[in-house]
């Protein structure tokens, strides 16, 4: 997962946090494998992918909301930050009817596991805690580039739409749990209440079954997982049947990834909703079709971008993201201090080449408008679709944020689970 920075200051907004990949000590999980070579990268961006399709920015097919799938919003949130996909979630002590449905929680699909805050739920919702083999307490500091999350790993029954993960780890934010590590203080801000988060909650539901995978059972990663006895803390090496985990492999059914929908958007909207689907190839409503499908490295998730003759290996599809961000010299960014954007003197239409370690090549278009005056225009709206900028990522990296899912089914296949697709970790649209 990764932190972005606010929007726009001359809107008086307090920084956000919006969430996409951890590619830092947790390296996003994916049991172990080694990483997978990318495809040439030298393919212009006019070219026709492997599949022999062009992608385009065309509207996804309305569909009836079913039982595996659950209406998602781009609205305001709790703090006006745009570009933010919300569900809501039913938390229940595992095996009771006691539960709590918590609205506005972040859709990520750059990311893995469910994080709720200990202040949204009742006492009459009492999650066990995990154990785990040795029987410490586990509690989490989950990681982004300029902050952190920090609770403890509690048990629950996970319910979306009609699908239920039982007795998933899961976890619970709360800043006065324990005695919180230095290790784990020192990564940066707290984001440790709805405020800071920008959101109630996360449903990390990306390429991988857990958090961490299998780069926490051999050995301690500080600032990752702890056991705890009282107050103190200490680093430990956690299995993955103990780690929080996405809920999707969990679910009876439906169970190999998801797919999220989304409207198209020209310039700006105060809102739009649309669905996230789980399942892919289960349901009449989840269909693969001609989706071209974007094989992801097994280790970190990530495949290549080329965009102007530049190579972005450690690429990343994620709706947790505002907007589109790489590094380019062909546009200047904002002024400070908004130069977490990009400002160009007119809207940009843009290509890439994306490609799959899996071979694939897909290219893509898109437009980048002048963040100031879309701030000025669109103010108030929550679905910008033209926003993009460097902020936090480094030259390798590219990362496809929500702009990209406006207007497209884009789809998550989960490790080792077998899709028409064949099987996970990809992406595809």
């Amino acid at each position: 997962m990764r932190s972005r920075s606010s929007w726009m200051t001359l809107l008086g907004a307090t920084p956000v946090v919006v969430l996409a990949l951890l590619l830092s000590a947790c390296g996003g999980g994916g049991g172990g494998s080694s990483a997978s070579t990318t495809a040439n990268s030298s393919t212009s961006g006019n070219s026709t992918g492997s599949s022999g399709s062009t992608v385009t920015n065309t509207s996804p097919s309305p569909q009836v909301l079913a039982a595996n799938a659950v209406r998602v919003t781009v609205d305001s949130g709790i703090s006006n930050v745009p570009n933010m996909p919300f569900v809501s979630i039913t938390i229940c002590a595992p095996g009771t009817s006691n539960c709590q449905t918590i609205d506005h929680v972040l859709v990520d699909t750059g990311s893995w596991g469910v994080r709720v805050f200990a202040s949204q739920l009742p006492a009459s919702v009492s999650l066990p805690q995990q154990k785990d083999g040795a029987g410490n307490l586990v509690a989490e500091c989950m990681q982004f580039f300029d902050g952190y999350t920090w609770g403890a790993v509690k048990l629950a029954d996970v319910q979306i739409a009609g699908e239920k993960a039982a007795s998933l780890p899961i976890q619970v934010i709360d800043p006065g749990y324990a005695s919180l590590p230095g290790d784990c203080a020192a990564v940066g801000a707290p984001r440790n209440t709805p405020g800071t988060l920008q959101a109630n909650g996360i449903l990390g539901i990306g390429v991988f079954k857990h958090d961490c995978g299998a780069n926490c059972v051999q050995q301690a990663i500080p600032a990752t997982y702890y056991g705890c006895s009282g107050a103190s803390c200490t680093s430990i090496p956690l299995a993955e049947t103990y780690q929080v985990a996405n809920p999707v492999p969990y679910f009876a059914t439906d169970n190999n990834g998801s797919m999220l929908s989304l409207p198209t958007v020209s310039g700006g909207a105060p809102s739009v909703s649309g669905q996230l689907v789980f399942g892919i190839g289960t349901q009449s409503n989840n269909a693969l079709g001609a989706a071209q499908v974007i094989g992801v490295s097994p280790s970190n998730g990530t495949f290549t971008t080329v965009q102007n003759g530049t190579t972005y290996p450690r690429s990343i599809m994620d709706s947790g993201s505002t907007g589109l961000f790489f590094q380019t010299t062909l546009m200047p960014a904002c002024a400070s201090p908004n130069s977490a954007y990009y400002c160009p003197s007119s809207t940009q239409q843009l290509s890439a080449m994306i490609e799959g370690v899996n071979g694939t090549t897909s290219p893509v278009t898109f437009n980048v408008g002048n963040a100031m005056s879309i701030a000025q225009t669109y103010s108030g709206d929550s679905a910008l679709p033209l926003l993009a900028g460097p902020a936090f990522v480094t030259s390798t990296v590219f990362d496809w944020g929500l702009p990209f899912f406006y207007g497209r089914n884009v789809y998550a296949a989960i490790e080792q689970q077998s899709t028409p697709g064949g099987k996970g970790p990809y992406v595809a649209y």
